[in-house]
This record gives structure tokens, sequence and C-alpha cells, in this order.
């Protein structure tokens, strides 16, 4: 059975996977580099694209071992080329270009938001597709219509920060450590859901579209007074989990809501959910309830597939079936937000 190579550096994480004609996952090796980035709250640029340079040929020499293969055993290499951090980006790019050229096999550039979609259906006999498709992480809320595996169209997205990233910055509002989403998580389950009374944005709207700058805002208040003399420099220990609750329900109703919306207006009674913050066990129930109530399908990935990885990229398999592969020019699109495969 034929098999592919599978590189991923859009952000953080520094990953190589393996991956056979049939989906199966042969190996999948990740890098993190939570502890490098952990000082600042979020992610830096620069020291995660340095981090992949310095990690990235281990990786690929550690997924190649997992699986037991050689490069020459590679029908093709594929590559996240889009969106993400450029740098972060480039080092993937420039490794699979490299392997590609050396070993005279096709280049395959995949999209990260498809990927974290397509990961919901890993593993199955049969399509997810067409779907409602929905990608939570640091960088990305979007909701999709996915007629395809190969043609997802934007059906609503985030105004400002992203869920994930929304996470990470109330984690630092309230001394919590980075990242914010297992942060949080963890300190929620000693506190009150119900104990501050914080703002669902855009749940009384009829627009489709998230927004979670507000909701932050609203917890930095909550936690340490509205601007001025009176403004508390830190959050009081005594309030953290029950402002940990308070968030994450906000979230998570605002979530489920939309997706909601989504699945009535699309027409669709299959729901696929991937991305980092998929792996949020009160989103994963309650997005479940939902689509139980409903009587719609949930495909959600599996918590080892949802933050970045190199496996999902097993959709380069639909690419090749379609003969699209890349040229050796193929360049990143760090900002593009992709609406269709041209």
């Amino acid at each position: 059975m034929r098999r592919l190579l599978a590189i991923e550096s859009s952000c953080d994480e520094t990953s190589a996977a393996v991956v056979a004609e049939d989906r199966s996952v042969l190996s999948n090796v990740v890098a993190t580099q939570h502890e490098l980035h952990q000082d600042y709250g979020g992610v830096v640029p620069e020291i995660a694209s340095r981090a992949h340079v310095g990690r990235i040929l281990h990786v690929i020499e550690r997924a190649l071992a997992d699986a037991e293969c050689n490069l020459k055993d590679m029908c093709a290499i594929a590559v996240t080329s889009q969106p993400g951090l450029v740098g972060s980006l480039l080092v993937g790019m420039t490794a699979a270009k490299t392997l590609a050229m050396s070993c005279n096999i096709p280049l395959v550039t995949v999209n990260h938001i498809d990927a974290h979609i397509y990961a919901c259906g890993m593993g199955r006999a049969s399509t997810v597709f067409p779907c409602v498709g929905f990608v939570v992480s640091g960088g990305h809320t979007n909701l999709y219509d996915c007629s395809s595996p190969t043609s997802y169209k934007m059906f609503a997205g985030t105004t400002d920060d992203a869920a994930g990233e929304a996470f990470d910055k109330v984690a630092r509002i309230l001394n919590l450590p980075y990242p914010g989403g297992p942060s949080i998580a963890e300190a929620a389950l000693k506190g009150d859901p119900k104990a501050y009374d914080l703002p669902r944005p855009m749940m009384r709207s009829d627009k489709r579209h998230f927004s979670f700058s507000g909701l932050k805002t609203a917890v930095l208040y909550a936690a340490r007074g509205v601007p001025g003399p009176q403004q508390l420099a830190d959050t009081p220990a005594e309030c953290v989990a029950d402002l940990a609750a308070s968030f994450q329900q906000a979230v998570v109703d605002v979530l489920v809501f939309k997706c909601r919306n989504a699945i009535k207006e699309l027409g669709y009674n299959r729901l696929c959910v991937g991305g980092g913050v998929a792996a949020n066990s009160v989103f994963r129930q309650q997005i479940a309830d939902m689509c139980q109530k409903h009587g719609v399908e949930l495909m959600i990935a599996p918590l080892e597939l949802c933050t970045d990885n190199a496996a999902m990229a097993a959709i380069a398999w639909e690419y090749l079936e379609l003969g699209q592969t890349a040229d050796l020019n193929a360049d990143v699109l760090p900002g593009l937000i992709r609406t269709g495969r041209k």
C-alpha cells in the first residue's frame, strides 16, 4: 500500500507523520513548544520558527522510524502551506520541497483549516461529507459549508479574537499558565460556571459571526475592576476558579449556539468539529448533547488529532487522487483563510 510523509509546522508544533493510502496513520510525531512560549503567555513567532529549524529533521526521522519505513517508500510529500506564521510555515515548506526534489516524488500543499475538518473522518469507513465544518482553535473560530473533502465554503468566522486566543488571554488575566485552554479547564473544575454573569457575544443578534474580545474584557473587569485608581493589579486568588468556570461556560454557550444556527441554515444533519478547543471536555459534552437533541450526527476529532499534528494532512490523498500537486515554486500563504480550493 502506498504511503506519504506529511509535515506540519504552521504555528508552534513541529510534526511529521506517515499516512497510508487507506488513511491509516502509521506514525504521528509531535514536538510541542509550550515551554518556550510560557513566559510570554502566547506564541512568539521568531522563537517558534527557530525551534522548528532545530527540531524538524529529528521529527521527520522519528516519524519514518516509528512507521518502520524510509523515504524511498514514500510516494509523495505533503506539507501545510496555509494559514499560519510565515516563518514557521517556511521551515516546513523548505523541508518538504527538499525531500520531494531529492526523492523525485510529488509535493502536495495542504490547508491547515481543511485538515482539521478532515481529521474528523479519519479511521471511518464512510465519508463524513457533506457536513457543517467547525474549526475552533487558537487562531480560528470558523464555520464552513463542506460539500466534499476538497470543497469548503466559509459560512462564518470570528471578527476579532479566536476562541483559543481568548482562552490564552483570559488565562493571563487569571494568572494561569500558558497554554490557556488546559489551564482554564483545570481551574474551572473547582469553580461555579454561574458565579459571574458574563456576556455571550452575538447570541442575541442575527449575525452568523463570533466575537470574543468583549468577553475577555468583561473577565478583566470582573477580576480586577474597571480601569482607574481602584483597579487591582492582580486577580484575587479566591476568584480564579469561578471566573475560569464562568468564562469557559460563556464561550461554550456561544460555540454551541452558533453551530446549531449553522446546521439549521445550511440544512445538513452532520457536524464535523476540529481544532485545539475541540479538546475541551465541557465543549465536547455540550456540543454532543445539542446534536443528540436535534438528531444531528456529530463527528468530533479524537483528542490526539484536535491540536496541530501532521496526521491530519492525510487530506493530501484527496488531492493526489485528483492529480492536484504543487510544483517546487509553491509558496506559503500565512494570512489566508481560504474559502475554496482553486
